[in-house]
């Protein structure tokens, strides 16, 4: 089983690599994989299928920064925040804005595994512990 799972997963990064043109994920080029693999069924196809979905996926969360804010946060600050975090990670970064009001006051910006956060709500937490 785990021979597999590992097979599985290389087949998933292998296509992975297809699916990029210039290191960014592209939309033909998934629909080919995908295309490609409904012709020719992998061993384990729902194995390679969840793998190559979870790599799609994180990629494309590299791409997408997720504010998150108490209070309201101006069109403007999303535009300079995608600036220069796209200038910083070397992408095209895209901001989308998201309530949340367990942050009392701040920010907190996810860009993927990446978390930077000015929150009240984190200060209070760091005091605490």
């Amino acid at each position: 089983m785990a021979a597999q799972n590992k097979a599985a997963l290389q087949l998933a990064r292998q296509l992975f690599s297809l699916s990029l043109v210039n290191g960014i994920v592209s939309a033909a080029q998934v629909e080919g994989v995908l295309a490609y693999l409904e012709k020719h069924p992998p061993a384990n196809p729902l194995a390679v299928l969840r793998a190559y979905q979870r790599l799609i996926a994180r990629e494309l969360a590299k791409s997408e920064l997720v504010v998150e804010h108490a209070g309201p946060v101006a069109d403007g600050i999303l535009r300079t925040l995608e600036g220069a975090l796209t200038q910083k990670y070397k992408r095209q970064v895209t901001a989308k804005a998201v309530h949340n009001a367990e942050l009392i006051a701040g920010l907190r910006l996810r860009i993927g595994d990446d978390i930077y956060e000015a929150s009240v709500a984190s200060q209070l937490e760091q005091l605490s512990a």
